[in-house]
């Protein structure tokens, strides 16, 4: 039997739950972050853009405010340039930049927006590296994402930790 592990779904997270996540660096493989020794490799989050610093044709890097702390997510915006994306189909990469160009315009100050993606860490500090932001028209959505936050910790992260699967 192994470990439950949340790194094949978004984990649902408040501010201040994801910035508490747990680093370990392992050799010659990406960082892990941890919930509770729980690996969670994505995550959900939900806020208002309180800060939005644009470099065209490289990244934006946004703040989002969830009332718990302020969130960095980080918007890749160099995918024609990027060696990552050499090796890639040109018609492919140009269809990912164009998404990720659209998923800038949503990123506005005041605007609330459900963002989904991976963990990272930047200068030792954690971060998402959005992969969808979705702006969200519902004003109850903020209440709602924090109260599946909770219940989510109490019945599903938290209990997961030391249950085996």
């Amino acid at each position: 039997m192994e470990k439950l592990s949340l790194q094949n779904t978004h984990v649902k997270l408040l501010a201040f739950d994801l910035l508490s996540l747990t680093q370990t660096r392992i050799p010659a493989s990406s960082d892990t972050f941890t919930r509770n020794s729980v690996p969670i490799a994505r995550v959900e989050t939900l806020g208002v853009v309180v800060s939005r610093d644009l470099k065209p044709d490289k990244f934006l890097k946004f703040f989002l405010d969830d009332g718990t702390g302020m969130t960095p997510c980080i918007l890749w915006l160099n995918h024609t340039t990027s060696q990552y994306f050499s090796r890639r189909c040109l018609s492919d990469v140009r269809l990912i930049a164009r998404m990720a160009t659209m998923l800038s315009n949503r990123v506005q100050l005041g605007v609330t927006v459900r963002v989904r993606g991976k963990v990272a860490s930047f200068r030792g500090a954690v971060q998402v590296t959005v992969e969808d932001v979705v702006v969200e028209r519902d004003p109850n959505a903020e209440i709602l994402h924090w109260v599946d936050c909770v219940r989510l910790a109490t019945k599903c992260y938290d209990a997961a930790r030391g249950r085996n699967v």
